[in-house]
């Protein structure tokens, strides 16, 4: 199949308002637990009650961040994030926290979860405004504008007008100088959770509103020490200063969590809306071995991702577990790479066979999901390599068939697996086998979740969110064309062209898609496009673009 970029989270974020602690320690922490959710860049913004000083950076949280960095980094109240990027491109610009200078006097710094879906709609309105940061073309730093110069006295009722206007996905933690921020979209589609701390100085005093937590993940939270106490509701809007959270809500809650969380996107020590990640995962095992049995010797995960649903396979099939693979644990995880040549050279990298484990054995693999199918196919030769006699491949999701638009890097049908192929015909390109796929009914009922409360849109095309052609079209570079928020049919055509010029699975573009390119190169405006659907039917897949450039100064 073709090479593209790969499907990424978009990201984590973390946010705490605690008088009298390490604000920045804790912060490094929070983030170092979040780690897995993005790896492109690092940063936080630390705030005293008068001023808001962001340090951020490209690399792993343990790259960005020292002890010198952190001991300089002092106040009450912090917001922090980790990135891969899901809009805009991989460079420093881009890292977040994003930070803006506020109409009204004061900063706003934002970390942001998630991708918007009305992107070009939001910077057309905000007009010459949008080209007065810091360059950076992301989703997140248009909120960030747009919470900066609304004219209202307060960033509560900023928020409060801002938030209702956004469509797509945002898990959000944001400051000003004094206060922390914490909201979900109307359909929490990914998680954010608020926690508290014991809130303890050293001298044994605590504050009388106690300290606060929010994080993406309640794995963040454990991190710190802090104690879960509920979700951030969809449609709602958390203040956290002083007087402790208060709730304000900007949207009425249409839940539909992410069902790919469950599936491999949070940690398995995590906790989404009740329900343990390791134990749905264990389950979905248990569940795909019913559903697809197989006559073997042993059972082997995928690690990290595949070892839970493999632990639920053995126990009901009554065939043995066994570590077949050794990873190497100094390697990132292939799903989050930036770069596609990046991921081919990292599958070897990352995992070995063991010789005298599956030599002569029949095999049951287990992994979370197939996207692309690069990694499998790599993994079913070396495990031939190393004499395995049959090799049967199960899949703890059901086939990846649909793009997503709220937040995972996998955004054009060319660049699925399935969306192209059946199951035989998959097998036959990884060289298993067998191959089955746990049942999109099984996967829900792991997940005890209601299914009507689920985005299920990755495996059966239902989005939650409507999308516009738009939408569809520009993918994570549509604001780097774009001059002073103005979208001109030049900028389109350059973000469009990101996704036809290498043509479906490689080759060369078609001539109707050149012709469609060309025509919409000469449009002025938005509202000039009447042939947008059908370029956006084009699904090619999206070319890797280099980086803009390093850190500025």
């Amino acid at each position: 199949m073709h090479d593209a970029a790969g499907p990424q989270d978009a990201c984590g974020v973390f946010g705490i308002w605690a008088p009298g602690e390490d604000i920045a320690n804790l912060t490094y922490y929070g983030l170092y637990a979040l780690q897995h959710r993005g790896q492109e860049a690092a940063g936080m913004a630390v705030a005293d009650g008068r001023t808001i000083v962001v340090f951020k950076e490209l690399g792993l949280v343990a790259q960005v961040f020292d002890e010198r960095t952190l001991s300089s980094l002092s106040g009450h109240l912090a917001v922090g994030h980790t990135r891969y990027s899901t809009t805009g491109s991989s460079t420093w610009e881009n890292a977040q926290p994003s930070y803006r200078t506020a109409k009204l006097g004061g900063g706003v710094a934002l970390a942001h979860n998630g991708n918007l879906t009305n992107i070009l709609e939001l910077a057309e309105g905000l007009g010459d405004n949008r080209d007065a940061g810091m360059h950076a073309t992301t989703d997140s730093d248009l909120i960030t504008a747009l919470l900066a110069e609304h004219p209202g006295p307060t960033l509560v009722e900023a928020a409060l007008d801002v938030l209702p206007r956004l469509r797509g996905a945002f898990s959000l933690a944001f400051s000003d100088a004094a206060t922390v921020y914490a909201a979900r979209d109307t359909h929490g589609i990914h998680p954010l959770v608020l926690g508290r701390l014991d809130g303890r100085t050293e001298g044994g005093a605590e504050h009388p509103s106690g300290s606060w937590v929010v994080a993406s993940e309640t794995c963040a939270l454990d991190i710190v020490g802090a104690t879960f106490v509920r979700e951030v509701e969809p449609g709602e809007l958390l203040v956290i200063d002083e007087a402790g959270p208060r709730s304000l809500r900007f949207a009425p809650a249409d839940r539909h969590g992410c069902l790919f969380e469950f599936v491999y996107l949070a940690r398995p020590d995590t906790t989404i809306a009740g329900r343990s990640v390791h134990a749905t995962r264990v389950e979905v095992g248990r569940t795909l071995a019913r559903e697809a049995p197989v006559d073997a010797d042993l059972v082997i995960p995928v690690p990290q991702s595949g070892v839970p649903a493999a632990v639920g396979y053995a126990e009901a099939s009554g065939i043995p577990f066994g570590e077949g693979l050794v990873k190497n644990s100094y390697v990132g995880r292939t799903f989050i790479q930036p770069s596609q040549k990046i991921r081919q050279r990292g599958i070897r990298l990352k995992l070995n066979p063991l010789r005298e484990v599956i030599e002569g054995r029949r095999l049951v693999v287990v992994d979370d999901s197939i996207v692309r199918g690069n990694t499998q196919r790599a993994l079913v030769r070396m495990l031939r390599e190393a004499g395995a006699a049959e090799v049967h491949v199960r899949i703890s999701s059901p086939p990846v068939r649909w793009p997503c638009f709220y937040g995972i890097d996998f955004a054009t049908r060319a660049e699925l697996i399935a969306s192209g192929l059946g199951v035989e015909e998959i097998r036959a390109s990884l060289g298993a086998d067998s191959l089955a796929y746990v049942s999109l009914d099984g996967l829900v009922d792991a997940s005890r979740q209601p299914a009507n409360e689920l985005c299920r849109a990755c495996f059966d095309g239902v989005y939650p969110v409507p999308l516009m052609d738009s939408d569809r079209l520009g993918g994570r570079h549509q604001l780097e064309g774009m001059g002073s928020g103005a979208a001109t049919g030049a900028a389109l055509a350059e973000a469009f062209s990101r996704r036809v010029v290498v043509g479906m699975n490689g080759a060369d573009p078609s001539p109707d898609a050149l012709d469609e390119l060309a025509g919409l190169a000469g449009l002025d405006t938005l509202g000039e496009m009447d042939t947008l659907g059908e370029m956006a039917a084009i699904d090619g897949p999206a070319a890797d673009v280099a980086p803009a450039g390093s850190r500025s100064s």
